[in-house]
């Protein structure tokens, strides 16, 4: 209960949270219930069921004998007897309903062999509690690491403190039975306390833990779940699910409880339906059954013949009725495979969802670069992509023979002028738009007026002697 934590009001109740003790968050609600009894008057002579619920620490309850005959309601922290010592708890349910919940869980009713309610918690009891109650959390944590130390194969899931901090009862998980003598010993040195061990299963920690399932609500064994029902994956089948253990576990690792919850109402809804092992025979093939959609109310058959592909069609549960008594006929009645397929008759309307911020077209970014002219090989005003500059949809013209390239000198002629098999000129270079290109493709042009470089040859020195 984290409304223990909380500062306490005039009226002895929780006053952190608003709600005096009945929050629906960090277990404040783990298996409450309603008392659909509160406020009917009990007949004449008849006096009120001395016994009360006590809801300790997650999901503990116990029952609980009102020896004194005090004015308990839900909520009220009253101090019981623990043998030896007291506990303390929160009153959960008091009155007639107590005595169903009690045959409920087949519970004796004789309220003489219960534990006694000592009293209503004075502050004493109260601030003892909480100060066990903070030993909670270093205590699981110093056990886990003695389990470790041990090798033994358990994990401590929960520490629960006795309300006068006397003892401790150490919830753990194991896949097989554990010998924890000496882990007994070692933790009743370490913390002066008595030593409580209680196994508990996979959906047991995670009722006590609590947490939020994949609906996005509450676990249902830590708020309103009081019995764990076996879910086999035959839950699954009926409901026709499919069989990945990620989606049906849930966090404690075992099928998920709310498999259960339709499950009665599938399994009647299958039961009015035609037999899945029928198979319908008709002019177009022999069909097998594979899926039952009760929502629709539609079988779905596969339809495989000789030398064709296969062909799943959906029929109504009359249709189906109807095919599987003429085939007891003795007939093979024609249908329609693509009855399924067919468009529903209303048309429907497509919503138009208005843009907010104006971003709803996703082509906004597959627009042309606007940002100005790139740089071509050919010159400026040139784009690459077709921008500005390139007119869209554009043949070159043809060029006539002997007609200068842009850009090209005026005394080299163009390369396409040459004769077939006419040697290239001393000197001249392969160039694609004309001009000298020597290392990395640069274009140096004329060199500037100025002093001869050690490197250079005089222009009437002849050709350059080969190497020795």
């Amino acid at each position: 209960m984290s409304c223990t934590s909380c500062a306490k009001g005039a009226d002895g109740k929780p006053a952190g949270c608003k709600s005096n003790g009945y929050c629906s968050t960090s277990g404040c609600n783990k298996l409450d219930v309603f008392d659909w009894l509160a406020g009917v008057p009990l007949p004449s002579g008849q006096s009120p069921f001395d016994a009360v619920e006590v809801r300790f620490k997650n999901t503990r309850k116990g029952f609980y004998r009102n020896a004194n005959a005090l004015q308990l309601m839900p909520g009220d922290l009253v101090t019981v007897d623990a043998s030896p010592g007291f506990d303390v708890g929160m009153v959960s349910l008091s009155g007639e309903l107590v005595r169903a919940q009690m045959q409920r869980k087949s519970t004796n009713t004789d309220t003489f062999e219960l534990r006694k309610v000592l009293r209503k918690s004075t502050q004493e009891d109260v601030d003892r509690w909480h100060a066990a109650r903070k030993l909670e959390d270093e205590t699981m944590f110093a056990a886990r690491k003695v389990c470790q130390e041990a090798r033994l194969d358990m994990k401590v899931t929960d520490v629960e403190y006795q309300g006068d901090g006397t003892k401790a009862t150490f919830y753990y998980t194991a896949e097989q039975r554990i010998d924890f003598r000496d882990l007994l010993r070692k933790l009743a040195d370490r913390f002066k306390v008595r030593i409580d061990m209680k196994q508990i299963g996979a959906r047991q920690e995670a009722g006590r833990i609590g947490g939020i399932g994949s609906c996005g609500r509450e676990l249902c064994c830590s708020t309103w779940l009081t019995d764990f029902r076996s879910v086999t994956t035959s839950a699954a089948r009926y409901q026709q699910l499919a069989l990945n253990p990620q989606k049906l576990a849930g966090q404690c690792g075992k099928l998920k409880c709310c498999l259960n919850y339709e499950l009665d109402m599938y399994i009647e809804a299958i039961k009015s339906y035609p037999s899945q092992n029928a198979k319908l025979r008709t002019r177009q093939g022999t069909g097998v059954h594979m899926k039952t959609d009760i929502f629709e109310e539609k079988m779905w058959y596969l339809f495989k013949r000789p030398g064709e592909p296969s062909v799943m069609a959906g029929f109504p549960i009359e249709t189906v009725r109807e095919i599987l008594a003429k085939n007891k006929a003795g007939e093979e009645p024609e249908v329609d495979l693509h009855m399924a397929d067919e468009p529903e008759s209303e048309e429907v309307k497509a919503v138009d969802i208005g843009s907010v911020g104006g971003e709803e077209d996703l082509t906004r970014f597959d627009s042309k670069i606007k940002s100005g002219k790139k740089r071509g090989r050919g010159g400026k005003g040139r784009d690459r992509r077709g921008g500005e500059g390139a007119k869209p949809n554009a043949q070159a013209a043809p060029r006539p023979a002997g007609e200068q390239k842009p850009g090209q000198p005026r005394d080299q002629r163009p390369r396409g002028d040459r004769p077939p098999g006419e040697p290239r000129p001393e000197g001249e270079r392969r160039s694609r738009d004309g001009r000298d290109r020597r290392r990395g493709g640069r274009d140096r042009g004329p060199r500037p007026d100025g002093p001869p470089r050690p490197n250079d040859r005089p222009a009437d020195a002849g050709p350059k002697p080969p190497d020795a």
